[in-house]
C-alpha cells in the first residue's frame, strides 16, 4: 500500500485505522496539485474491519460484562485497554477509534449509582406514614417538631475540602497532600437539630465523642436557644431520627439520656425511628446537612471556629437559618445502662411498632 506522500507503508489491508486512497484524478490545471476521485478517502472503520462494532459490544456489554473467559474480565475497560483486546481478536484499532466506536452504540462514561437498598422491613412503608401522621398531628396543634442526627465527622486543619471556590488565578489555597489525623488539632463532631415547622436549624460541634449523651444535651441546647423562644406554650417535642448511631432505638443510653431531657425541659417526648436502612429519608439530611457541606465546598476546615461560623452562616433561598455553637465538654465511651435503670424510665411503647415509636413523659 502507499500513502498519500508516495511512501511505501508496508502496512495490510486489514489495519483498520490505515486510510485507503481511491483513484487519483486529473487535478487541478492551476496548481498541478493531485485531488481525490469521488469516493476515495478513509474508509469507516466499519467497512474496513467488518465485525468490529458487534466484537466491541461483547467487550463491554453491561450484562454479561465479556466473555467469561477473557482476561478483560477483570480489567478497567478504558479506550486503550479495550483497543488492546480489540487488536488480539484481529481487529487493529487505536483508542480514539474506540472511543468514537461507543459513543456511535450509544455508550457513555458512567460511575455507579446507590439505588439498591437490601432487604426492606415489611413495615417500613407503614412506619414512614406513621411518622408523616405524627407530625402533621403535632403541627396542627402548634407543637415543635424536630428532625435529628449527627453529620460525617470532620478533621479540623489545613486539609482538601472537596469543592471550589473563587480566587484570584493561580492562587489556590494550599492544603497537606495527605490526609492524616493531627491529634493536636482533633475532629469535629457536628450534631444537628432540624425544626421541620419553622425551618431552623441547630447545630453542635462537638470535639469528644458522639455519643447518646451529645445527642440529647445538643437537643437541650437547640430548645434553651432556639426552641423556647419558638413554642412558647409546648407541651410536647416530637422527634425523628434514625434507627442507628448515637440515637439509635436500641441504645439504652439514648433513652436515659432522653429521660433526663425530659424532666429538665418539662415536655413529653414523642420519638420516631426510621427503619432500618432508610436514614437518606431522615429530613435533616436534605433540608440541613447538604446546604451546610454546600456552603463550605471548597473551604478548608482550619478550626473549630471555621467550622462553627460556615455552619452558622448557612441559608438558603428557601428561608433556612442555622445556629452553631462549640461542645467542648467531654462525653465517656462504654457507658452501661442496667435492666433497673430501664426499668426506672417514664417510657410507654407505641401501640405499632414500641420498639420504634414511644413516649417519654417527665418524672416530676
Amino acid at each position: 500500500m502507499v500513502s498519500e506522500t508516495g511512501a511505501a507503508t508496508g502496512l495490510g489491508a486489514a489495519d483498520c485505522d490505515t486510510a485507503t486512497i481511491g483513484p487519483v484524478g486529473a487535478g487541478n490545471a492551476a496548481t498541478g496539485a493531485a485531488t481525490r476521485a469521488a469516493g476515495a478517502g478513509r474508509k469507516p472503520v466499519s467497512e474496513a474491519c467488518p465485525g468490529v462494532e458487534r466484537a466491541l459490544d461483547r467487550l463491554v456489554d453491561p450484562v454479561t460484562r465479556g466473555h467469561p473467559e477473557s482476561p478483560l474480565r477483570w480489567t478497567c475497560k478504558s479506550t486503550r485497554t479495550l483497543a488492546g483486546e480489540l487488536t488480539a481478536q484481529g481487529f487493529p484499532v487505536c483508542d480514539r477509534t474506540v472511543a468514537a466506536l461507543l459513543r456511535a452504540a450509544d455508550y457513555s462514561l458512567q460511575a455507579n449509582r446507590k439505588t439498591r437498598e437490601g432487604n426492606a422491613h415489611a413495615d417500613r412503608d407503614a412506619q414512614f406514614r406513621h411518622i408523616h401522621e405524627q407530625v402533621l398531628r403535632l403541627q396542627r396543634r402548634g407543637q415543635p417538631v424536630v428532625s435529628v442526627d449527627t453529620k460525617k465527622k470532620e478533621l479540623v486543619g489545613d486539609y482538601k475540602n472537596p469543592g471550589q471556590e473563587w480566587q484570584p488565578r493561580g492562587e489556590p489555597e494550599e492544603v497537606r497532600v495527605h490526609d492524616f489525623p493531627d491529634k493536636g488539632r482533633g475532629k469535629a463532631i457536628p450534631y444537628g437539630v432540624y425544626d421541620l415547622t419553622a425551618n431552623e436549624g441547630w447545630v453542635s460541634v462537638g470535639v469528644d465523642h458522639d455519643t447518646a449523651e451529645f445527642a440529647a444535651a445538643s437537643i437541650r441546647r437547640w430548645w434553651q436557644e432556639m426552641g423556647a423562644r419558638r413554642f412558647p406554650r409546648a407541651e410536647e417535642l416530637l422527634i425523628t431520627a434514625d434507627g442507628g448511631g448515637s440515637n439509635g432505638h436500641r441504645n439504652r443510653l439514648w433513652r436515659v439520656a432522653l429521660q433526663g431531657l425530659a424532666d429538665e425541659v418539662g415536655l413529653k417526648l414523642r420519638v420516631c425511628h426510621f427503619p432500618p436502612g432508610t436514614s437518606k429519608w431522615n429530613k435533616i439530611e436534605h433540608r440541613l446537612f447538604c446546604h451546610i457541606t454546600r456552603n463550605w465546598r471548597g473551604r478548608p476546615l482550619t478550626s473549630y471556629a471555621v467550622i462553627v461560623n460556615l455552619i452558622a452562616n448557612t441559608k438558603t433561598a428557601q428561608g433556612l437559618t442555622v445556629r452553631a455553637a462549640l461542645d467542648t465538654r467531654p462525653y465517656e465511651t462504654g457507658i452501661k445502662v442496667s435492666d433497673e435503670q430501664l426499668a426506672g424510665l417514664k417510657i410507654r411503647p407505641a401501640k405499632f411498632h414500641g420498639e420504634w415509636n414511644y413516649y417519654v413523659a417527665p418524672r416530676r
